[in-house]
C-alpha cells in the first residue's frame, strides 16, 4: 500500500509542479491526473513488460511501472495459471467461444480439429463463467470484490519508505525512491520540453519509456485505441510461433528469412486507458467493435481497455449510467468494474481483470470510476460550469486521502507520517523541477524532424540486395513452391495488377513477418484479383480479411508493426481512406516523433485509387485527390504507373518501412492495373516483363528518385505527371513526335518525398515544363512541382494541365472533369508557342 501512495504522491506533486512551472513562463504542459491517481493500482496489477498506452492522466501509473520495472516493490508477480491447462500455447480456443464456421479463421489461425475445438470451448465458456463470478461475470462493484476467494488488496505491511521487497528485484535494480524520482524527473522534462526527456525528446509531453513498455500516444481522443487491439492480435500471433519461428500446425511456404520477434513476453497482454467522454468516438467504437468481433469469431486478442470515468469532458458531463451501459453492451468484450478512488477495491478489480484477460486471451474492459480534482487544465475554471456541491463531492472522494485513511487505519503509518512524506516528495519534485529547467531545448529545426522519418536509402538498396540474394539462393527452393512451379519471371508480359501480385508473393517470402490483409482480399483476392492466390500459398494467418472498417485495418497494422510484423492493409478504394485518415495522421505518422525512434510502427498501406475507371463508379471509386496525405510529415507515397516499376517500387516501400520503420502508401492507378496497351489495341506495350531475383538490385527504384523518357529528340518539352498520366502523357509524346517536337517524359513515382533534383534537372533541360496533374488543381500534386520548381531555381516556361475542382461524376461526364491526352497536347502545344 506505501508503494501506491507513494506513486499517488509523485503524481500529484507533478501536477502542482506543473502549474507552478506554468506560472512563470516556463512549463507547457497542465493537464494534470489528480483524482484519477488510483490508475496506480492497474499498473500494480500488471506486469512490467504489458505493453501500455496511456492517455494523460496516467502520472500514478507511469510511475508505479517505474518502481515495478526496478523490481524492488512489495507487489507479488501477477502470475495466473490457466485452469483449463496448456490450451493456450496453440490447441484449441477454449475460452474464446464457438467460431462460426464462414469465418476467416485470420491472423491467429491454429486449424484445430472441430470435434475438439467444440467440446474443449462448451468446457472452457463453462469455466470462464464461472472464474468470473456467474450472470454478472466480471463485474467487481465498490462494495468489494465478486468472489470471495479473490485477491485481498495490495500488500501493507511495508513499515519504511523504500524498503519493500528488500533484496527482491535483480542485481542492480534501481531503489523505489530512485524510480519515482527518476519517474518525476521523465514528467518534469515533458513539461518543460527538455530535449533530454527520455521518450520524445522535447517535441510533446507524453508518458512513454521503451524500458518501461510504456508505448506514448498522442492526444487526440480514443485515436490509440484501434492500435492497442491490433497489438493485442499480432502479440497472440507471435505467441503462437516456436523458438524456431513456425507456427503452430504446418509451416507456411516462404518462411526462409529470420523470424518476427515481438519486444514483449510472449504471455503479455496489452492495456490501453482512455476516457470516459472518449467512449462516444468513433475510434474508440471501431476499437471495441474489432475486438468484439474478432472475439466472436473465435480469435483472441488480449486487451484490457481501461476506462478511467469521472464524468466529464472538460465541461461536458456523461448522462449518468451512460458510460456504464456502453462498455456493458459492448459484445465479446468482458466487463469489470470498481471504485478508482479506492485502491483497495481498484487494486482487486484490476487483479482480477488483467488476470482474465491473460489467461484467456480475450478483450475485457475495467471500468474506473474516478474524480477530476484541480480542472481539465491548468487554465480551466471549473466554478464557471460546476457547482460548488459537486466540486466538494469530487473532493471528498479524493483517492490520495483515500490511501492515506487506509494506511493510517491499518496502522503502517500514521498522519504526521504520511504528511511529512507529501512535503518531502513535494520539495523533492521541486528541486528536479528546478534543475531541468536549465537542461537544453530542442535548438533548431533540424532536431526537430530528427526522427520523424529518416532515410537510410544506402540501407534500403543494401536490403533489396540481399532479398535478391535469398531469393535466389537459399529461398529459391520455397519460391518454387510458393508459385507452385511457374515463376513469374518466366510467366511472360505482365500487367500491373499482376506485377503487384507477384511482388507481394515475393515480399511475403522474404519476410516471414509481413501479414497482408483488408476487405475481401483473402478469399476473394481483392475486388480487382490483386491478391488472387496468396491466401492459399501463405495460410490464413498471414492472408486475412478484415471487418469492414478503415479506421480498424489500419489500426491492425500500427498495432502490429509495433509488435514486430511488417504489416501490408489494404484501403479497398482511396475515398474509403477518408473514414480513417487520423490512424495515418496523428498515430501512424507520429510514433518515431513522439518516442524520439525508440519505437515505430512500419506498414505498407496498399490503395486502390486514381479515377478513369470507363463506365464505372463515381467519385466514391474514382477518387482522385491526394491532398489528405501529401502533408503528412514523413509519409512515403508511392503511386506505380507501370508494371515494370510496380514490383521495384514496392520492394522499395517494403524494404524502407523494415529497414526504417516507414510508413508508407501505396496507391495503385485502378484504370491502370488491367491495362494491357499503350498506343494501339493489341500492342501489347503497357506490359513488361517480371525481374528475376537476380535484375532486382540492378532495378531498385529508390525512394524518391522518377523515372524518365525520351520521346523523339526530348529536347524541346518536358511533361512532368504520375499515375494515369503517364500512359496519357506518353500517347500525347507520340502525337506531338509527329509534329516534329521532342518531348521528355517524367514519371515521377514518388509523390512524397517529391523527386525534387530530378524534377528540376529534367525541367531545366528544356526550359518548357508542362506539369500534368490527374488531382485536382486546388491541393493537388502539381501545386508541389510548381513549388519545387520555383524553390530549385528554374526559370524557364511552365503550364499546368490539372482536373477541375470537382468530385468525379458517373460515366461520360468525368471525361469533362479529368485531364484528358487532347488538353495534355494543347498544353505543350502552347508552351511552345510562347
Amino acid at each position: 500500500m506505501l508503494d501506491l501512495f507513494e506513486a499517488q504522491v509523485t503524481s500529484r506533486q507533478l501536477d502542482l509542479a506543473g502549474r507552478w512551472l506554468r506560472s512563470f513562463g516556463e512549463g507547457f504542459y497542465t493537464i494534470g491526473s489528480a483524482g484519477h491517481e488510483g490508475n496506480a493500482a492497474v499498473a500494480a496489477a500488471l506486469r512490467p513488460g504489458d505493453p501500455a498506452l496511456l492517455h494523460y492522466r496516467s502520472g500514478a501509473f507511469y510511475c508505479l511501472r517505474a518502481a515495478l520495472a526496478a523490481g524492488r516493490t512489495a507487489f507479488p508477480d501477477p502470475a495466473f495459471p490457466d485452469p483449463a491447462g496448456d490450451a493456450d500455447e496453440g490447441g484449441a480456443d477454449d475460452h474464446a467461444g464457438p467460431r462460426r464456421p464462414d469465418t476467416d479463421p485470420g491472423l491467429d489461425a491454429a486449424a484445430p480439429d472441430p470435434a475438439a475445438d467444440a467440446a474443449d470451448t462448451d468446457a472452457a465458456d463453462a469455466d470462464a463463467d464461472a472464474d468470473a463470478g456467474g450472470p454478472d461475470a466480471g463485474v467487481v462493484s465498490p462494495a468489494g470484490p465478486t468472489s470471495p476467494n479473490g485477491p485481498a488488496g495490495p500488500p501493507a505491511d511495508a513499515v519504511t519508505w523504500g524498503d519493500a521487497a528488500e533484496g527482491a528485484g535483480p542485481a542492480g535494480g534501481t531503489d523505489p525512491e530512485d524510480a519515482y524520482a527518476e519517474a518525476a524527473r521523465d514528467v518534469l522534462r515533458g513539461m518543460v520540453a527538455s530535449a533530454r526527456e527520455p521518450i520524445a525528446g522535447g517535441r510533446h509531453k507524453v508518458f512513454g519509456r521503451a524500458d518501461l513498455a510504456v508505448v506514448p500516444t498522442t492526444s487526440t481522443i480514443a485515436s490509440h485505441l484501434p492500435r492497442a487491439v491490433g497489438a493485442g492480435l499480432a502479440l497472440e500471433r507471435l505467441r503462437r510461433r516456436d523458438p524456431a519461428g513456425r507456427p503452430v500446425g504446418a509451416a507456411p511456404v516462404g518462411d526462409v528469412g529470420q523470424p518476427p520477434r515481438s519486444p514483449w513476453p510472449p504471455d503479455a497482454i496489452v492495456v490501453c486507458s482512455f476516457g470516459d467522454a472518449s467512449v462516444n468516438h468513433a475510434s474508440a467504437t471501431a476499437a471495441f467493435n474489432t475486438a468484439g468481433w474478432y472475439d466472436h469469431t473465435g480469435l483472441r486478442i488480449p486487451v484490457l481497455f481501461v476506462c478511467e470515468d469521472n464524468g466529464l469532458g472538460i465541461s461536458v458531463r456523461s448522462p449518468r449510467g451512460w458510460v456504464e451501459a456502453t462498455l456493458r453492451a459492448k459484445p465479446g468484450i468482458r466487463y469489470f468494474a470498481a471504485d478508482g478512488t479506492d485502491p483497495v477495491h481498484a487494486y482487486e478489480a484490476a487483479v482480477e481483470a488483467a488476470g482474465w484477460v491473460r489467461r484467456h486471451r480475450r478483450p475485457a474492459v475495467l471500468h474506473l470510476s474516478t474524480v477530476r480534482l484541480m480542472g481539465h487544465a491548468g487554465a480551466d475554471a471549473e466554478a464557471a460550469y460546476r457547482r460548488p456541491g459537486d466540486l466538494a463531492a469530487d473532493l471528498a472522494r479524493d483517492p490520495l486521502l483515500a490511501t492515506a485513511r487506509l494506511l493510517v487505519s491499518a496502522g503502517v503509518a500514521t498522519a504526521d507520517e504520511l504528511l511529512t512524506r507529501y512535503d518531502e516528495r513535494g520539495w523533492e519534485v521541486r528541486r528536479i523541477a528546478e534543475e531541468v529547467l536549465g537542461e537544453p531545448k530542442l535548438a533548431s529545426a533540424a532536431e526537430v524532424v530528427a526522427e520523424i522519418a529518416p532515410r537510410r536509402p544506402a540501407r534500403v538498396a543494401r536490403a533489396v540486395a540481399d532479398a535478391a540474394i535469398r531469393a535466389a539462393g537459399p529461398g529459391a527452393v520455397a519460391r518454387a513452391e510458393a508459385f507452385s512451379g511457374r515463376l513469374p519471371e518466366s510467366a511472360g508480359p505482365l500487367t500491373l495488377a499482376q506485377s503487384i501480385n507477384a511482388a507481394l508473393a515475393d515480399g511475403m517470402l522474404d519476410h516471414p513477418g509481413m501479414v497482408v490483409f483488408g476487405e475481401d482480399i483473402a478469399a476473394k483476392g481483392g475486388v480487382y484479383g490483386v491478391t488472387k492466390g496468396l491466401r492459399d500459398r501463405f495460410g490464413a494467418a498471414r492472408v486475412f480479411d478484415t471487418l469492414l472498417d478503415e479506421t480498424s485495418i489500419l489500426g491492425l497494422g500500427l498495432g502490429a508493426g509495433l509488435a514486430g510484423l511488417l504489416p501490408v492493409p489494404e484501403i479497398q478504394y482511396l475515398a474509403y481512406l477518408h473514414n480513417a485518415e487520423d490512424q495515418l495522421r496523428g498515430e501512424a505518422a507520429t510514433m518515431r516523433f513522439f518516442s524520439s525512434g525508440a519505437f515505430r510502427n512500419p506498414m505498407v498501406v496498399r490503395v486502390a485509387g486514381l479515377a478513369y475507371q470507363e463506365g464505372f463508379g463515381g467519385h466514391f471509386h474514382n477518387d482522385n485527390s491526394l491532398a489528405v496525405l501529401r502533408d503528412v510529415p514523413g509519409l512515403v507515397i508511392a503511386v506505380p504507373a507501370r508494371p515494370d516499376d510496380a514490383a521495384p517500387m514496392l520492394r522499395a516501400c517494403l524494404a524502407s518501412a523494415a529497414v526504417d520503420g516507414s510508413v508508407c502508401v501505396f496507391v495503385e492507378p485502378i484504370a491502370l492495373y488491367h491495362t494491357r496497351d499503350l498506343y494501339a489495341k493489341g500492342d501489347g506495350e503497357w506490359l513488361a516483363d517480371y525481374p528475376e531475383p537476380e535484375a532486382w538490385a540492378a532495378g531498385h527504384a529508390p525512394v524518391g528518385r522518377a523515372r524518365v523518357y525520351g520521346v523523339g529528340s526530348a529536347e524541346d518539352v518536358t511533361i512532368i505527371t504520375f499515375g494515369n498520366g503517364v500512359r496519357m502523357s506518353l500517347r500525347a509524346a507520340a502525337a506531338l513526335a509527329d509534329e516534329g517536337v521532342g518531348t521528355r517524359v517524367v514519371d515521377l513515382r514518388w509523390i512524397a518525398p517529391l523527386p525534387v533534383a530530378d524534377i528540376v534537372r529534367e525541367a531545366s533541360a528544356t526550359g518548357r515544363v508542362l506539369v500534368v496533374d490527374e488531382t485536382r488543381r486546388s491541393g493537388g500534386v502539381g501545386e508541389g512541382v510548381l513549388a519545387a520548381l520555383v524553390d530549385g531555381g528554374y526559370v524557364g516556361a511552365a503550364l499546368r494541365v490539372a482536373a477541375i475542382d470537382s468530385f468525379v461524376p458517373l460515366g461520360p461526364a468525368a471525361r469533362q472533369v479529368l485531364v484528358s491526352e487532347e488538353a495534355i497536347t494543347q498544353g505543350a502545344r502552347t508552351l511552345l508557342a510562347r
